[in-house]
Formats: structure tokens, sequence, C-alpha cells
């Protein structure tokens, strides 16, 4: 360890008779101690506790106070965090076959359509209580069919756009977990560079060596916020990846359902 040339008298002598006093207490406890004990297992205690000493200081510093570390740029990638697990969970619960396509509504669109009654479809489409993507292609098919001259002919242009705009909402709605998944990383490079920059400064104020407990944060920073963003990205991307997936397999399929319900309409006129 290397001293200043120029320290106060004060301060330098208090320094020294320190350090003789405190020499001068560990040789009076070597020679002076009446257990026969080894040296071996004397040296082995008095290391484990010199070793156990700072292995007990780093346990206390939990979970919560590393990523507390991260600063600002941490506390906004734990909201991003908190944002897309959200918008996981609402996806996992929307889209999904039962709720795009209830198989009970379809059945009974089927039979009402193939019976002719298509005023009491439209009103199923219509309730509230049945909204889901199945439904409202169907309505949109309905109504051009009724509502234009050569409905028969033209409903199932009404059917794709619905469909189009139904499947766009969807993707729509994913989006935000590609944004995340892109911004995370960015935030955690940024907190890189933060903590790379305070960790500079503090090498400069102190003349070029700083002692390592006053790195230790800087670096810290810039390590926790670098880890946050990729523990952020990493799952927003494949969940993205997942649901776009998943959308694509359940739109096919509520494309064939619609049109095994809506068949009846081009044989009528």
């Amino acid at each position: 360890m290397r001293h200043k040339t120029t320290p106060k008298t004060g301060i330098f002598y208090c320094l020294v008779l320190l350090v003789a006093v405190f020499t001068v207490q560990l040789w009076a406890q070597d020679s002076g101690t009446p257990n026969p004990s080894p040296p071996d297992t004397l040296t082995l205690d008095s290391n484990d506790s010199a070793t156990t000493a700072p292995r007990a200081d780093y346990e206390e510093k939990t979970l919560l106070d590393t990523l507390m570390d991260g600063g600002t740029v941490g506390v906004l990638i734990g909201l991003l965090s908190m944002v897309a697990i959200g918008f996981i969970v609402e996806h996992f619960l929307t889209i999904r076959k039962s709720v795009l396509m209830p198989e009970g509504v379809a059945y009974e669109l089927e039979e009402m359509i193939a019976q002719g009654r298509v005023d009491e479809a439209l009103e199923v489409c219509k309730n509230p209580e049945h909204q889901s993507l199945l439904t409202y292609v169907v309505q949109a098919g309905l109504e051009r069919f009724r509502g234009a001259e050569f409905g028969f002919a033209e409903y199932k242009a009404a059917v794709e756009e619905a469909g189009e705009d139904q499947t766009a909402k969807l993707y729509r709605k994913t989006e935000v977990l590609g944004l995340i998944g892109s911004i995370a990383p960015m935030l955690g490079l940024t907190g890189t560079v933060l903590g790379m920059i305070k960790a500079f400064n503090t090498i400069a104020s102190s003349g070029g060596a700083p002692k390592p407990e006053d790195l230790a944060g800087s670096i810290g920073q810039a390590l926790v916020t670098t880890l946050l963003g990729l523990v952020v990205a990493i799952p927003a991307m494949v969940a993205y990846s997942y649901f776009g997936n998943r959308i694509d397999s359940l739109v096919a399929e509520v494309g064939k359902r619609v049109e095994q319900i809506l068949t009846p309409l081009g044989r009528r006129r």
C-alpha cells in the first residue's frame, strides 16, 4: 500500500501508535496462551475467523440491494420487466382458441346459417357476451350478405377484410413485447456506460490510485444494468416470437371455421 509523502504529523504518529499497540497485543496473545493446542489448529481457526467476517458482510447484501446498484437505469429496466410480465399474462389469457373461436358459438352459428336464420345469427354475433374473432368476421360476412344486392357473391370479400383487420390488431398487441425486447438491452448498455464513466471519474479524482471500494459501486452499476437488460430482453423476445406463431396458427384455424360456417350463403340468392 502506498502512502502519501507529506502526511500530517499528528495523524501519522497516531497511526504508528495504533499499529504498535495492535502488534504488541497479538504478540502477547501468541506468547501467553496456556492452551496446548497445536499451532496449526490455532492458525486455522484464526484464518477461518478472518475469512468468514468478509463473507458474512457479503452475504448480508440481498438481491434487492444488488438490483438497486443499477440506479435509475435499473429502476427503468425493472418497470419494463413488470410491463412485459403484464402483457405476457394478458396474451396467454386472450390469445387462445377458446377466446378467439368459442366452439359453442361456432356450432350455434353454423346451425342457424344452415337453416337460413341469418337474422338470428346476426343477433348472436352482436351479443357482447359472444365477442370474439370468429363472431366479428362472421358478422361482417352476414352484414354484407344482407346489405348488398349481390351479397351472396360479395360476402367473402367482407370476411377477408374483417379477418385481416382483426389479425392486424392481434399482431399490434404483441408489438409491445418486441419493443421491450429491443429497448431493454439499450438501457442496460446505457447503465454500463454511465457506470464506467463514474469509475473513470473516480480514478481521475483519486490521482490514479483509487481504492477498490471506491470503484465497486460504479463497476457494480455497469454490470448489473447489463445483466438486467438481458434478463428482461431475452424472455420478451421469446414471448414475442411465440405469440406471433400462435396468432398465425389460430387465425388460419379460425379462417377455415368461418368458411365452413358461411358456406351455405354461397348457395342462396
